[in-house]
């Protein structure tokens, strides 16, 4: 299957939208935290997507039988203070698809961009506990900090999030 799997820049507004509001809704009601709680009605879901289209904001997607599987954002820092930086966003995998190397492939993919974008330094964060602490730690990531009652769970508890930093270049 993984040779099957492109990954692809895109544009929100070139035809993606649907699917794109699919996959958030997918991974939202699955649990992820990525800044939405379930349920999530399509209209949200949509309206999130729009306002993803600046261009410091690059989207990448999985594909695998023309269906979206997965995506990516690397935000790139515009402030005269951050050029040298960019933050991994909204990293996505589709539940039918995860533990397959979705992830791993669009986190190699948002990495080698952030070097050619000349950035020497990438930040995320995530859930503490979330799978993706894994896949973070095994891409060489390197824990900066933990910050307690950061984001609402969908049962209503603060969960803590993990910031994750990886520098790219000396």
């Amino acid at each position: 299957m993984m040779n099957k799997v492109k990954i692809e820049q895109i544009k929100v507004n070139d035809g993606y939208s649907d699917d794109l509001a699919d996959l958030l809704m997918q991974v939202v009601e699955d649990g992820a935290s990525i800044g939405f709680l379930p349920p999530m009605q399509k209209c949200n879901a949509a309206s999130y997507w729009e306002s993803v289209c600046s261009p410091e904001q690059i989207l990448y997607i999985a594909t695998f039988d023309q269906r979206i599987i997965g995506s990516i954002q690397l935000h790139l820092s515009t402030k005269q203070n951050g050029t040298h930086r960019a933050e991994i966003a909204k990293l996505m995998t589709h539940p039918n698809y995860r533990r397959m190397g979705i992830g791993r492939l669009l986190m190699q993919k948002a990495e080698k961009r952030a070097v050619e974008e000349n950035r020497s330094l990438l930040i995320l964060d995530t859930r503490e506990g979330d799978p993706s602490n894994h896949l973070y730690t095994s891409l060489g990531f390197l824990q900066g900090g933990r910050i307690p009652n950061y984001a609402r769970s969908a049962t209503g508890e603060l969960d803590a999030t993990i910031i994750y930093y990886k520098i790219l270049s000396d």
